[in-house]
């Protein structure tokens, strides 16, 4: 195979990752988990498949040897796949992490309102919150 050849082949990769990061926004929104994780194992194989192609267009790339035009133009084209992948890769994380913070700020919400729900009152008269079990022996 030819050094274009493997190229446009890693270029053909990262535009199958690119859309399954596109894809794993729309799953992290919608939370699908198991859409979600089916997503994440294809996500794996690419790459995987990516990090093979690396390797064969290091063995194939001589940096000593002037590159064509056409090669040159692909090498700019992978580039900006990648930089759009990463890009993307930080978005995901950005929107994971927000869902996240939603989830803990709404298990401190119902904990709040479970506590507020089994008020009770201590010796002195004073609101006590808390599970209304707390103290109690067998």
């Amino acid at each position: 195979m030819s050094l274009t050849e493997v190229i446009t082949q890693q270029i053909a990769l990262l535009s199958k990752l690119k859309m399954l990061l596109d894809s794993e926004l729309q799953l992290i929104s919608t939370r699908d988990a198991e859409a979600l994780l089916n997503l994440v194992e294809q996500k794996q194989k690419v790459l995987n498949e990516i990090q093979e192609q690396d390797q064969r267009i290091s063995e194939l790339y001589d940096p000593n040897k002037p590159q064509s035009d056409e090669v040159s133009a692909l090498f700019e084209q992978a580039k900006s796949l990648l930089e759009d992948c990463k890009y993307s890769t930080e978005v995901n994380s950005k929107a994971v992490e927000q869902g996240q913070l939603r989830l803990e700020h709404l298990r401190k919400v119902l904990i709040e309102a479970r506590n507020r729900e089994s008020m009770t009152y201590d010796k002195s008269g004073r609101a006590q919150g808390g599970t209304a079990l707390k103290g109690i022996k067998a």
